[in-house]
């Protein structure tokens, strides 16, 4: 099965901390949307003004792609945690509940890992940008720091996700991989 889990959301139980995080990747999601009406609204400006008033765009071209940039880095925690990038779930519904857990806590932690590693060069790109006062080399000349910045705020956000979710299967307040029933027979018996 790919998509997202049929289960909805991680849980978060009563734990504050699942809670917080829970909220910061939802507000994440609700930034990520606004960037893309944000950048729908320019596209129809510049369509405007260029179409209607046979006039020039200095600047829409290259907002309207840092927007969707920036809109697809800061949504991932909302994504991951809605369970929607798309996933395999084969082996995890072929294995016990104990293994599972174990694939689960293996999968969650190199991601975790990876994306941390991504962190740190994201911020040291960024950083660079800021230091060194580089602009991009268009007319709108923006200071890349700018749109860069969303590299390590979109990394760091999607990390605090993953680790929630580490902890939540951990902890035993969410199932490893959102999967309730136990292997391949309950979805065979139509159990789930």
């Amino acid at each position: 099965m790919s998509g997202p889990s049929p289960q909805g959301a991680a849980r978060t139980g009563d734990n504050p901390f699942l809670k917080a995080v829970a909220a910061i990747s939802t507000l994440a999601g609700w930034v990520s949307a606004a960037m893309i009406v944000i950048a729908v609204c320019i596209v129809c400006q510049m369509i405007f003004v260029r179409f209607v008033l046979n006039g020039s765009t200095v600047w829409q071209t290259e907002a309207v792609i840092y927007l969707m940039i920036a809109a697809t880095l800061i949504g991932l925690p909302y994504v991951q945690r809605l369970r929607g990038h798309v996933n395999v779930d084969l082996v995890p519904l072929a294995l016990p509940m104990k293994a599972r857990k174990v694939l689960c806590i293996f999968t969650l932690g190199l991601s975790a890992l990876i994306i941390a590693t991504m962190l740190f060069y994201a911020y040291e790109f960024w950083h660079f940008a800021w230091a060194r006062g580089w602009r991009s080399d268009t007319v709108w000349g923006v200071m890349l720091w700018k749109p860069y910045l969303s590299l390590p705020i979109g990394l760091a956000l999607l990390l605090l996700q993953l680790l929630a979710d580490l902890y939540a299967v951990i902890a035993d307040i969410d199932k490893p991989f959102g999967i309730e029933a136990e292997g391949l027979t309950a979805r065979a018996t139509g159990d789930l």
